[in-house]
């Protein structure tokens, strides 16, 4: 499956951060896609400076596509390199994790969902960006597909929200911009209901 990634200045109606001063002159890209064998000779040359995220796509990504762990996709460009790369998978946000006392109750409330033990969520295990298409607007490219794409899976097995664990507190605050929202006492695990990426796209 071959998407045209969202053009860098094109984003959700609300929630979301505008268009910086770089991602107009950004390079332009051929695919959002599915990791294949076709990467294999682009996978080296990737360096997001975070050494396990760049280890990660040269050593895990593959065989995780193929024993079904993970669905990773690459973001590709018009000159033949990986300029980023996400990874999708099932989740779950268990109830009694969530302290009754630090407000589960309204993020139960967000989900619109009963208090089942366990309610169904899709993970972005992994984004990351190359260094050299810094200021670039990809890790917005990235999100936004990968939301997309999480989108049309819940249609097709429940799932009633994306959930992501931001390693660092820029990260956190890249996530917050576009209405992702913490759990209580877990400050960098963050996540947004799928009605309200489905408004986004809407």
């Amino acid at each position: 499956m071959h998407r045209n990634p969202t053009p860098d200045c094109e984003r959700p109606r609300s929630g979301t951060r505008g268009c910086s001063q770089g991602s107009l002159f950004a390079p332009r890209f051929r695919d959002i896609e599915p990791l294949g064998k076709k990467h294999d000779k682009l996978r080296a040359a990737f360096s997001c400076g975070i050494e396990p995220l760049d280890r990660y796509l040269k050593q895990q990504a593959c065989q995780d596509a193929r024993n079904r762990a993970a669905a990773p996709y690459v973001l590709v460009s018009e000159d033949g390199r990986i300029a980023g790369y996400y990874t999708l998978s099932s989740d779950n946000i268990r109830i009694d994790d969530l302290r009754l006392d630090m407000g589960a109750p309204e993020l139960v409330k967000q989900l619109k969902l009963p208090r089942y033990p366990a309610i169904g969520a899709i993970l972005i295990g992994r984004l990351a960006r190359d260094l050299s298409f810094r200021g670039q607007g990809v890790g917005e490219l990235l999100l936004i597909d990968a939301l997309t794409v999480a989108l049309a899976m819940s249609r097709k097995i429940a799932s009633a929200a994306v959930v992501v664990d931001a390693r660092h507190d820029n990260a956190r605050r890249f996530y917050t911009e576009f209405g992702f929202t913490a759990f209580p006492e877990t400050r960098n695990r963050l996540f947004i209901p799928m009605k309200t990426i489905e408004k986004l796209f809407a």
